[in-house]
């Protein structure tokens, strides 16, 4: 096996970024209108001497922290050979990105996407190939045993199709989908991934945070690269990353420390507090409703009682009986004056889920998590997610179980053979437990409700969101209400055909169901 190295290319971008960046930030103060990138590119041609100036007006606005006008400038990239661990720790821990990847869910994993990382004696590398070989015949091995249950189950809700290609084709991508919870933290996707420049220079100057530092280092060394080609000027103020022993996590980190028996305790208190959910709500605004109505009305330009009273106005602003915003598919909710009122009530939950489901729920970007360095809470024990339709099935809970605790053994035995935790967690299973908060506001968690409560939705998610959709009901029954999936926002908006998703159907009609009724196994 030879050592893994992501691969970059930069497919588009916006001229320049030194040239963007300029321009943006000298139109701020141009008394003859706009400032074009083209304008700056041609002076520079012209002017040996303007190269100098405007790299002074780069260096003035970049220390200032007047860092807006490094935004303009977008860079459209093409990763390969990148670890889903690198993906979710690195890549995807933020807001402002954009990217498409692979799908688990919908693509068969191959064996040769594996990621091997750097600084493994003979010892090791053995070590790791046998548990990635381990992990792939098991991936295959789940994905036939889950066939039988995996077609009853299917075969419940879609009667008319037994026998059929589609029926044949449906079961095995959801075999696949759960066949994927013992594949390796270490198999690689391939994405588009588009960002600011701005943070692209975030990305070089933090390369080095915990949980997989080495990886993301070449990540970062790759766009830089890339950039480099189109504009050199970057390595003029471009800051280098910070050493391991100047990032803050890796500075408390050191003063906490990080021992196995110390996570064992973690998880412990963390799942007890949890009380047999996967998610907990553990915050929200004491004044919630009365807030929001409040805001309702100074947007209206309404008194206190004027026309409606607060469960009206709340009732008129999230119920797509009154609000035809919400039977668009395009989501207008940050744009209207009337649904930006939502911003102002929140909630906070605790969670529970795996590190495939959690890969998902963390594109929402809106409703941000503080997902924890992996490496505190690694206890040694088997410590993993089981997911519905294997519980359906003795035989195969079972041996779904036997694959899960060899790969610990496995994984302890890198630990013994002197493996850092970087290098071994390329070995852990997607089905690890990540335990963290999530919080949104409720512009944000009616969004994702309408798309996460669909039973199309990743399962794992689908019942987090359930869950907390039915805890917002408990304290504020009158927005719990209108957290809804999109069939049912569509029938309560009188639209049609109910069902959004076409031949994605999920053949059950959930809007005649209340939310109690909810109930899924694939």
């Amino acid at each position: 096996m030879l050592y893994s190295r992501p691969i970059v290319r930069l497919l588009s971008q916006t001229v320049r970024p030194f040239a963007d960046v300029v321009s943006s930030a000298r139109t701020c103060y141009s008394g003859k209108g706009i400032v074009l990138p083209s304008d700056v590119l041609d002076a520079v041609a012209q002017e040996p001497e303007a190269n100098d100036r405007y790299h002074g007006i780069l260096s003035s606005i970049y220390q200032a922290g007047h860092h807006t006008t490094f935004q303009h400038s977008y860079l459209h990239f093409a990763i390969e050979n990148v670890s889903r661990q690198a993906i979710w720790s690195f890549l995807h821990s933020h807001t402002f990105y954009n990217s498409e990847q692979v799908s688990q869910r919908y693509v068969k994993v191959k064996k040769d996407q594996l990621f091997v990382p750097q600084g493994l004696n003979q010892a090791q590398l053995d070590c790791l190939q046998d548990c990635y070989e381990f992990q792939i015949k098991a991936y295959h091995e789940m994905g036939k045993m889950l066939a039988p249950v995996t077609e009853a189950e299917y075969l419940k809700r879609f009667k008319s199709r037994r026998g059929s290609k589609r029926a044949e084709k449906d079961i095995q991508k959801k075999c696949q989908e759960i066949a994927r919870y013992v594949l390796p933290l270490g198999t690689t996707a391939y994405l588009h991934h588009t960002v600011a420049f701005l943070t692209v220079l975030r990305y070089i100057r933090l390369c080095q945070m915990p949980d997989v530092p080495m990886e993301q280092k070449m990540l970062a060394e790759a766009m830089l690269a890339s950039i480099r080609e189109l504009d050199p000027e970057v390595d003029r103020f471009v800051q280098m990353p910070l050493d391991s022993e100047e990032i803050f996590e890796n500075q408390l980190l050191s003063q906490t420390g990080c021992d196995m028996g110390k996570a064992a305790r973690f998880q412990k208190q963390f799942d007890q507090d949890l009380g047999g959910r996967i998610s907990k709500m553990v915050d929200y605004k004491v004044n919630q409703c009365q807030s929001l109505a409040a805001s309702i009305r100074e947007v209206m330009g309404l008194l206190p009682n004027e026309n409606f009273s607060d469960s009206e106005l709340i009732h008129k602003v999230l119920s797509s009986e009154t609000n035809s915003y919400l039977k668009e598919s395009l989501n207008l909710g940050t744009h209207s004056k009337l649904m930006r009122t939502l911003m102002h009530a929140s909630y906070s939950f605790r969670k529970k889920i795996s590190h495939a489901a959690d890969s998902q729920d963390q594109r929402h970007r809106m409703t941000p998590g503080s997902r924890p360095l992996l490496q505190t809470h690694f206890s040694g024990e088997p410590d993993y997610i089981v997911p519905l339709i294997v519980k359906q099935d003795d035989l195969v809970l079972k041996r779904y179980e036997e694959i899960q605790n060899q790969i610990w053994e496995k994984v302890n035995q890198a630990i013994k053979l002197g493996m850092s935790y970087e290098q071994f967690s390329y070995m852990l299973p997607n089905a690890l437990s990540v335990r963290f908060s999530e919080s949104g506001d409720l512009l944000a968690l009616k969004h994702k409700m309408n798309m996460r409560l669909c039973y199309n939705a990743q399962e794992e998610i689908w019942q987090a969101s359930l869950e907390e959709a039915l805890q917002i009901s408990e304290v504020h029954p009158e927005i719990g209400i209108h957290l809804l999936p999109p069939c049912s926002v569509r029938y309560l908006g009188g639209q049609r055909p109910i069902c959004p998703e076409g031949e994605r159907f999920c053949g059950v009609p959930v809007w005649k169901l209340t939310r109690e009724q909810y109930q899924r196994s694939i």
